[in-house]
């Protein structure tokens, strides 16, 4: 536990990476696509443009402008392994980043997950 929480400054609890995460995983089960996102990063913009010419309904959480954002991040990392944002659920599943849904994109397979997920008229 103590290697997740060196990652993030300042001391993150395990209460509050547990509360980030039941907060965290809410969000994902009650919505089609969630994108954990930054403001500046431009994997994220990259990221909800697809999404939005596709059509996409999806929420996005901009962790830099959350209160709690850095421990949500460190809560993501616990459930997904992955640190970095962009951080993409689709239909309660954990996607990956920029390159995976681009790579989901590019073979055709992005479009029926939204599909699934009820995020776009299948």
């Amino acid at each position: 536990m103590g290697s997740v929480m060196s990652m993030f400054s300042g001391n993150i609890t395990k209460e509050e990476v547990e509360a980030a995460l039941n907060k965290a995983k809410g969000i994902v089960s009650s919505n089609p696509v969630v994108v954990f996102s930054k403001t500046y990063c431009g994997y994220c913009q990259r990221v909800k443009q697809l999404l939005t010419q596709l059509g996409a309904t999806y929420k996005v959480i901009e962790l830099d402008e959350e209160s709690d954002g850095s421990k949500i991040q460190a809560a993501l990392l616990e459930w997904t392994g992955q640190r970095t944002v962009p951080n993409v659920f689709i239909g309660g599943k954990h996607i990956g980043g920029c390159d995976s849904v681009v790579e989901k994109h590019q073979g055709g397979k992005l479009v029926p997950l939204l599909a699934d997920a009820g995020a776009i008229a299948g």
